[in-house]
């Protein structure tokens, strides 16, 4: 089984990003949707340029989070922000992902969908998955909740995913789990479902801040699995 990728996501802070370029993380993850971890433009520029830095065999991508944005929008962050993957954390339809697949060529395009969480009866997306076949280079999915498209801390009900896994491997892309990840729980994900990555924010948190310690505890357990 291959090596499972690490998305960190939801980076502010360009000291707490130089305490990780040790860290062999595949993605790191800026938010420019409503958020409390949102950043600007000019934050992500400068987060972005410490990629370059990173003392692993290889530097990790920059990855925008995006909920229905317009085409301007991303056409200016782009042209700040070197950034490796769009994620498309809305709405988003699979005929404008297509756009911005052609619009951005060497970018990888990931698509979220929401996935209802244990308590929850929230009908699934699953079906919606073949219309992105050929759109999209990537599907994560995430906790839903409906006050916020991500960074909840709540996991989502994980018999689900074998489901997802099957759809994902027809339409030819890889899986990303988010939700409610964290050191803790993290290894029994990999070792019962084998998602091909992770993407992990406020489970690498204390008080609201990265935490270089649980961040180098989630990414040895996802990369000693």
């Amino acid at each position: 089984m291959a090596e499972a990728k690490v998305k960190i996501c939801g980076l502010q802070d360009v000291e707490v990003l130089k305490s990780m370029v040790h860290l062999p993380v595949d993605y790191i993850g800026l938010v420019f949707a409503p958020s409390r971890r949102k950043v600007s433009p000019e934050q992500a520029a400068g987060l972005a340029s410490v990629l370059g830095e990173w003392k692993t065999r290889q530097a990790p991508l920059a990855a925008g989070v995006f909920v229905n944005p317009e085409m301007d929008e991303l056409n200016g962050i782009l042209a700040a922000v070197p950034l490796g993957v769009i994620q498309l954390h809305g709405n988003e339809s699979p005929a404008f992902c297509r756009e911005v697949k052609e619009a951005f060529p060497g970018v990888q395009i990931w698509k979220a969908l929401p996935v209802a969480a244990e308590t929850d009866n929230t009908e699934s997306k699953e079906p919606l998955l073949e219309s992105y076949a050929g759109a999209i280079d990537a599907l994560l999915l995430d906790t839903f909740d409906r006050a916020q498209r991500g960074g909840s801390g709540r996991t989502f009900a994980w018999d689900k995913i074998p489901a997802y896994r099957k759809r994902a491997r027809a339409m030819g892309v890889p899986l990303f789990v988010a939700g409610g990840l964290s050191p803790d729980n993290v290894g029994g994900l990999l070792e019962d479902y084998a998602p091909d990555g992770v993407d992990v924010s406020s489970g690498v948190e204390s008080d609201g801040v990265k935490d270089i310690a649980k961040m180098t505890a989630f990414v040895e357990r996802v990369k000693q699995s």
